[in-house]
């Protein structure tokens, strides 16, 4: 579908009341019913549930499903990889051997902009990761996007023995927060930390979009965009930059949240098809509203068995069986034809 003002603005529109239904729906429900007439009012137990703890993590499952499925759209256009997504650039990796390093030595209360210290030294792993596969991928000979690819894997191999070995030498104590947060997990985040990671969300996934033509242009080819007018370097180089640091804020208070950013941007190619200026929008909402809901029912889940699962185990329940159903599609339609 070509992208015209017009249908950016539907698509816009539409996202927008999607995500406001869902977040309507993760707040009125729960753990419990909650009326939300009754939590408008200042003072009342329903109140102080929906400021302090539904709504903060609302917000929280809104940002990171966002970014991680924005990112995923670019990295998939960029790469001409259906198969790829946020974490392939070694931001996975970075944040969860930051974060396990935080856990295992137990700086998990002290942080900085309202984030805890496992969110920091999360945050620091995963962008010096990223920094890292960057600088690999650019020094090496080849095409820039398939070496940054092939590093950021080398990275996450590594960074899992290294975790392994962490784990094998951590307190007993501290052994399951340290799984609990490799499965990705939302928690009630504070109003600050939430502000931070959505200027850094924000900012990096509307960059995105404003860059969208020139993604466009770079999955015709380098030697075709160049040919066109795009920086074909230094606009690759940017764009890997701006999704990283998307998902790394992401990460760093949600731990890996998986599928989000590999299934997403399939269902927005799916509707409105590969123009950036559509699909990675697109992309954003569903994704935040595709989390929300994921998130939602865990904590339904408490009702029945008296403890929530981490919700990167639920989008993985999910995403894991639609995405083989959507591969399985994408190969036979040649056939069909």
């Amino acid at each position: 579908m070509r992208a015209t003002a017009v249908r950016v603005v539907a698509v816009s529109g539409a996202g927008t009341l999607l995500v406001g239904l869902c977040a309507l729906a993760a707040l009125a429900t729960g753990e419990q019913p909650l009326s939300l007439s009754e939590a408008f009012t200042d003072g009342t137990t329903a109140h102080t549930i929906l400021v302090s703890l539904r709504l903060p993590r609302v917000v929280l499952a809104a940002l990171v499903g966002a970014a991680l499925a924005a990112a995923g759209s670019m990295l998939q256009a960029l790469l001409r990889n259906p198969l790829a997504d946020p974490f392939v650039l070694g931001v996975s990796g970075g944040a969860a051997l930051g974060a396990t390093v935080a856990i295992a030595l137990g700086f998990t209360t002290a942080g900085l902009a309202g984030l805890s210290g496992t969110s920091v030294f999360a945050l620091l792993g995963a962008t010096l990761a990223t920094l890292l596969v960057l600088a690999v991928g650019r020094s090496s000979r080849g095409e820039g996007s398939t070496n940054t690819l092939l590093a950021g894997v080398i990275f996450n191999a590594f960074a899992l023995a290294a975790i392994i070995f962490i784990k094998a030498l951590v307190a007993p104590d501290r052994l399951g927060e340290v799984l609990f947060w490799l499965a990705g997990a939302l928690g009630h985040e504070s109003w600050s930390a939430l502000g931070f990671t959505g200027a850094v969300i924000g900012v990096s996934t509307a960059a995105l979009w404003s860059l969208s033509h020139r993604i466009n242009l770079l999955t015709l080819g380098d030697d075709d965009a160049r040919s066109l007018g795009v920086d074909v370097g230094s606009t690759r180089v940017l764009l890997l930059l701006l999704a990283s640091a998307a998902v790394s804020a992401a990460v760093a208070l949600s731990g890996l949240v998986g599928f989000v950013g590999l299934l997403v941007p399939h269902l927005a190619r799916l509707v409105l098809g590969a123009d950036q200026r559509l699909s990675l929008p697109a992309s954003a909402f569903l994704g935040a509203a595709f989390l929300v809901l994921a998130d939602l029912s865990t904590r339904l889940m408490f009702r029945v068995f008296q403890t929530e699962p981490p919700v990167g185990v639920i989008t993985a329940l999910l995403g894991g069986p639609v995405f083989l159903l959507l591969m399985v599609r994408r190969f036979r339609a040649p056939e069909a034809g």
